[in-house]
């Protein structure tokens, strides 16, 4: 199994101490994540894309190329890219060049995005917006196969022998289908042949379940070998301590604070206390042994090769939060990747290359590479 630390890039208070940082100070906060993770030994990091408050992560292209100037070897994931709202021309030129910043480390996972400031800000509604991701999705993967294009859609200008500019590093990168709830994302991954990356967040595992079983389905349906189907899969949080007793005591407060930001903001909460999110839900709260336990559970419902975990602290402090992801690459990470085989991450030669010159400035004092990585 391979692990992803992810951020959507909320800007809010402190769910314990109602510290709210500066815009400024989060957004370094989210590269200093980034850092530590690479430093750590995960697989990858992930930036997410909203347009709304309270997450201030609207442009995940810039935020990913000052993350690949302090990295090295990590992969660097969208999650995710809302094509429905941009001009697949737009991403295509912002991503290749990050791509080729990166030295081909670039994964994209795309989606419709949510939430009701996209249809103020880019007049984007609910009719529409599963029409966008597609013709979005179509042209965006031709443009990065294609050195000259002729295409024409409902939703942008057409195009007559075009080129975009740079030309891709990764030929092609590899594209991931967000999903939540609906089958047209796990459709779309289906038809081309691409992984689906389950959400698996809000909920208990069944519908979760059905749409990676939807999935395999449809794949198969589309001509494609089962064995080549590829999926991933969220968590709700995480905390561990060596005990379960303490992680629990310590992740309680950060749980119903959550719990009554859900009051304030009108959302019923699905997992009415702790003890029922660690139950029912996706959270890994708990002792090494139980998460290890639990990510084989669900594992055995949605067969996913890559999960990711939350990069921010969201209430812990720097110190519960660091030393909980160090106890999850020394005593979770290793028995999970020995025990649930998956598929290497692509690798650009010029990656490589990358790892045995690191140009100057690609390194943050103190960290340290993952000699593991595929």
């Amino acid at each position: 199994m391979k692990f992803l630390a992810i951020t959507l890039i909320v800007h809010g208070p402190d769910p314990i101490t109602g510290e709210l940082k500066s815009t400024n100070a989060r957004l370094r906060e989210v590269v200093e994540n980034a850092v530590l993770a690479e430093e750590l030994g995960f697989d990858g990091f992930g930036v997410g894309e909203r347009h709304e408050r309270p997450f201030i992560s609207s442009s995940p292209p810039v935020v990913l190329s000052h993350i690949a100037a302090r990295t090295s070897a990590i992969r660097l994931f969208t999650a995710v890219t809302t094509l429905s709202l941009l001009d697949p021309v737009r991403a295509y030129e912002d991503y290749a060049t990050l791509d080729h910043l990166s030295g081909g480390r670039l994964e994209l996972i795309i989606g419709k995005g949510n939430g009701a400031a996209q249809a103020q800000l880019f007049h984007v509604t609910g009719e529409d917006q599963w029409d966008r991701n597609r013709e979005g999705y179509e042209l965006f993967r031709r443009l990065w196969r294609e050195d000259r294009v002729t295409w024409s859609g409902r939703f942008r200008p057409s195009l007559t022998d075009a080129e975009t500019w740079p030309r891709p590093l990764q030929r092609p990168v590899r594209v991931w289908h967000g999903s939540a709830t609906s089958e047209e994302s796990v459709e779309l991954a289906a038809l081309y042949g691409d992984p689906l990356f389950s959400a698996n967040v809000s909920n208990p595992v069944e519908p979760y379940a059905e749409l990676v079983r939807h999935y395999r389905e449809r794949w198969e349906f589309h001509g494609h070998d089962p064995a080549d189907a590829l999926v991933g899969a969220g968590t709700a949080g995480y905390y561990a301590t060596k005990n379960s007793q303490d992680a629990i005591e310590t992740y309680r407060p950060i749980f119903n604070a959550r719990l009554e930001l859900f009051k304030k903001v009108g959302v019923t909460p699905v997992f009415h206390t702790l003890e029922d999110a660690i139950e029912r839900s996706s959270i890994l709260v708990g002792s090494p042994q139980q998460i290890i336990d639990k990510v084989h559970r669900y594992h055995e419902r949605l067969g996913h090769e890559v999960m990711h975990l939350h990069a921010d602290a969201d209430g812990l402090t720097d110190k519960q939060h660091r030393t909980a992801l160090e106890l999850f690459q020394s005593d979770i990470a290793p028995v999970l990747r020995a025990e649930i085989p998956s598929r290497p991450f692509p690798r650009h030669e010029d990656s490589e290359r990358s790892e045995r010159s690191e140009p100057l400035g690609s390194r943050s004092p103190g960290s340290s590479r993952d000699e593991r990585r595929p």
